[in-house]
């Protein structure tokens, strides 16, 4: 049975957090050098035994497990974007977001998204929902939060818990928070922790990637970005709005094919963390760095999605650099039709793109818009049958069924599918 949870969240608030003075440090810190000596001498008495000894979970035994982006299906989190708000019009949501959006950024950055889109889509991901149970799902609701960031130097609103593939990602049995680089969503990944806290007592591993300061230096603050030529000709020199001065990484810019990982260097995802992620995965899992031709990377799913063993959707006007390494593998390349989507629907934080942004079921079902017709008949032909669902609201706030959702557990074992 499919399982579902259907997370509340928001962004606007008060929720930040504040520098502690310096002699509250030192008593701190003096504090716990003097308790550390205390119970260090004391377990010096003890016996080496404990009551209760905890044992890890067997993975089979985990309520987190998932290999790869097409096994079965089982659960799921849903992100919700009540109180989403717009991004205050920093560096990195320039760098991220298309020109002839920047005076909404401009002018309603730090407010809410229009009330009424923002309503249509919550009726649309909720449907979403209804639409998983009819194909077995339990689906779970949480009260919605509000966070801002707050750092010394800088304040900046949230923005919003609609996206928990930006924030999480499950490999194996472990879930594993992103630090994610915009400020505005530094603090996204409280929405989730209530399910997170829940997965490990029940034997999840769990852990949390550094945290970066945010601060000035991880942005180059003069990035020049004034064309579409110049986000081309940036891109192909390797050159992004984060710098390497600490590791920072979205999820969504990592997707999984078994002991395989790819991932992009992007706008919000750097080398640091991808080496974290490296480091941390090996040696039972290889982190694949590909490129494409792309002048606005931000999140690998709308532009290479993994939908089967061997089987890939490439974005044709964002070609893969790595292509023919897959094709030697002897993967299938697929390339998905043209979106559908009008010019003058909103799409403030994606592009139309995310018509290829889906959801496997399993790899034989596919959860995909219903307004996408084009596509529908191309997984038809594949013999994918299509779930149709219309998120072209929720789409608005910068995600398909692949953005708006992080599947917890997929029924599955681990194997190699490339190379």
């Amino acid at each position: 049975m499919l399982r579902v949870r259907c997370l509340r969240g928001g962004s606007r608030g008060a929720e930040a957090a504040h520098l502690i003075g310096a002699r509250v440090g030192c008593a701190a810190s003096g504090w716990a050098s003097r308790a550390f000596r205390s119970t260090s001498s004391s377990a010096a008495a003890l016996p080496l035994t404990v009551d209760e000894p905890f044992t890890e979970p067997a993975p089979e035994e985990s309520p987190v497990c998932a290999h790869n982006e097409w096994d079965p299906l089982e659960e799921v989190i849903v992100g919700r974007a009540e109180n989403a708000c717009v991004p205050p019009f920093t560096v990195e949501v320039k760098a991220n977001t298309y020109e002839k959006y920047w005076p909404f950024y401009q002018q309603f950055g730090g407010q809410t998204f229009p009330k009424d889109h923002v309503k249509k889509a919550l009726a649309e991901i909720e449907e979403m929902c209804n639409i998983l149970q009819h194909e077995g799902v339990t689906a779970h609701t949480h009260t919605p939060r509000t966070y801002s960031y707050c750092s010394p130097a800088v304040f900046c609103a949230g923005m919003y818990a609609a996206m928990p593939r930006d924030i999480l990602i499950v490999v194996g049995n472990e879930i594993i928070e992103a630090p994610m680089a915009w400020r505005a969503r530094f603090f996204e990944y409280r929405a989730y922790r209530p399910l997170i806290k829940e997965y490990f007592r029940r034997g999840a591993k769990w852990t949390t990637a550094p945290k970066p300061t945010m601060s000035d230096e991880l942005y180059d603050q003069d990035y020049p970005i004034r064309t579409v030529e110049d986000r081309h000709k940036l891109a192909a020199q390797g050159k992004f709005v984060t710098t390497e001065f600490e590791p920072c990484f979205d999820a969504a810019d990592f997707i999984r094919a078994g002991t395989d990982i790819f991932v992009q260097r992007s706008q919000v995802t750097n080398f640091m963390g991808i080496e974290w992620m490296r480091r941390h995965l090996a040696p039972t899992y290889k982190i694949h760095i590909i490129s494409f031709k792309d002048p606005n990377p931000m999140h690998i799913d709308a532009t290479f999605n993994i939908i089967g063993p061997g089987l890939v959707l490439s974005n044709p006007d964002r070609p893969c650099r790595q292509i023919e390494m897959f094709k030697k593998a002897g993967w299938t390349v697929v390339t998905p039709p043209a979106p559908l989507i009008p010019d003058n629907h909103p799409l403030w934080m994606s592009s139309k793109w995310l018509s290829m942004n889906v959801l496997m079921l399993d790899e034989k079902r596919v959860m995909v818009d219903a307004n996408e017709s084009n596509i529908q008949k191309m997984f038809e032909s594949l013999g994918i049958q299509t779930i149709r669902v219309s998120i072209r609201h929720a789409n608005s706030l910068g995600g398909g069924f692949h953005c708006w959702t992080t599947d917890v557990r997929r029924r599955g074992t681990l194997q190699s599918y490339f190379l």
